[in-house]
């Protein structure tokens, strides 16, 4: 594979720095079925972006606060990190502290 110059692209952090290194070692492998890597890529895509229920959350006003302070610090509005908190929960990648 063909090295990428520093100096046409300069990496903008260290994990994309480690992706590029990972492409100049060759670590990288073609896909056996690309049509069918795609279309599962689309529709993950498409699920995650659907938005299909609404609900009502009753907070303490303390934690109403301190989730509208974390979202800030994010950078993203409180009811997507309330969304990102439950999602992340359901798929096993958070768990509760009891």
């Amino acid at each position: 594979m063909k090295k990428i110059s520093e100096k046409a692209f300069t990496p903008i952090d260290q994990e994309e720095k480690n992706l590029m290194e990972s492409i100049e070692r060759d670590e990288w492998q073609l896909v056996k079925n690309i049509d069918n890597e795609k279309a599962k890529a689309v529709m993950a895509a498409r699920n995650t972006l659907k938005k299909e229920k609404r609900i009502n959350l009753r907070l303490t006003q303390k934690d109403y606060h301190q989730i509208q302070v974390k979202a800030i610090e994010e950078g993203i509005p409180y009811q997507t990190l309330i969304s990102s908190l439950v999602h992340k929960y359901l798929n096993g990648s958070l768990a509760l502290r009891l």
